[in-house]
């Protein structure tokens, strides 16, 4: 009855099902990854937000990297931002707000400098770098928490015009005057406090995602990808069973001699 199934067309049917459910069920796989490892990054986030912040030179020693293990521990540093050196971050947004992240290093005791993101303002994206609020003057105690290096390179982190896409200390320190710690800090208070202060990078969503319910989604497409395969495959075996009548007409009657008549 499902001979019909080692035709070339079938076979090539069931090899396609057979991928198409395998690459499913490897993207819910993918994505039961991506929950761990964002339940992971919580973890870490949660722990370090119960210490009480540390210096910077205690949380990164000459020649660390700000990497997951270290990234959103909460530190201080004292030192005189350098407004000769402060970029903005443009195309940033706020809830749909176009706005800029204003980046000043903060020159330390020891004459190497870490780069403060010191809040956002809502701004017109635009080619010219917008009037921002000016930071405090002389010595400022800043805390906040540790971020790494964004990923991108090129022109994206290359200052232009006083404005960047994307900070990177690696980047950047190629081009200011002295070395820059690794990464940069999210500025949450500061002390003495500035005339008008910029709005504070808010806390990390601590959430699961979305991850959980996207690998079901995949999963559930391999079920149906071979579902449908074998629900096909029963019509086509039934369709060969009982052959569907054509014109009003139903096909000859294999039980019945060819040439019989049906008259008394």
């Amino acid at each position: 009855m499902y001979r019909f199934m080692l035709s070339a067309r079938w076979i090539g049917f069931a090899i396609f099902v057979i991928a198409l459910a395998a690459v499913c069920t490897r993207l819910g796989l993918w994505q039961m990854h991506k929950l761990e490892l964002r339940l992971d990054r919580n973890d870490v986030i949660t722990k370090h937000f119960s210490t009480d912040p540390v210096d910077i030179g205690s949380a990164l020693p000459s020649g660390t990297e700000v990497d997951k293990t270290n990234e959103w521990t909460r530190v201080t540093a004292v030192g005189t931002y350098d407004l000769s050196q402060q970029l903005t971050v443009k195309f940033t947004t706020r809830d749909g707000a176009p706005g800029v992240d204003v980046v000043t290093p903060l020159v330390l005791a020891s004459g190497d400098a870490v780069l403060v993101d010191r809040g956002w303002i809502e701004t017109q994206n635009t080619v010219k770098r917008p009037k921002v609020p000016a930071p405090p003057q002389g010595t400022v105690t800043v805390e906040g928490w540790l971020r790494q290096n964004n990923g991108a390179g090129g022109d994206a982190v290359r200052p232009s015009e006083g404005q960047i896409r994307a900070i990177s200390s690696d980047a950047l320190g190629k081009v200011m005057p002295y070395d820059l710690v690794d990464g940069y800090v999210n500025l949450q208070r500061q002390s003495p406090a500035p005339a008008a202060s910029l709005a504070a990078e808010p806390k990390p969503e601590l959430g699961q995602g979305p991850h959980f319910f996207y690998a079901l989604q995949w999963w559930f497409f391999a079920l149906l990808a071979v579902v449908g395969y074998i629900w096909f495959a029963r019509a086509e075996a039934k369709e060969r069973r009982n052959p569907t009548r054509v014109d009003g007409f139903a096909g000859p009657d294999p039980k019945k001699p060819v040439g019989s008549s049906t008259r008394p």
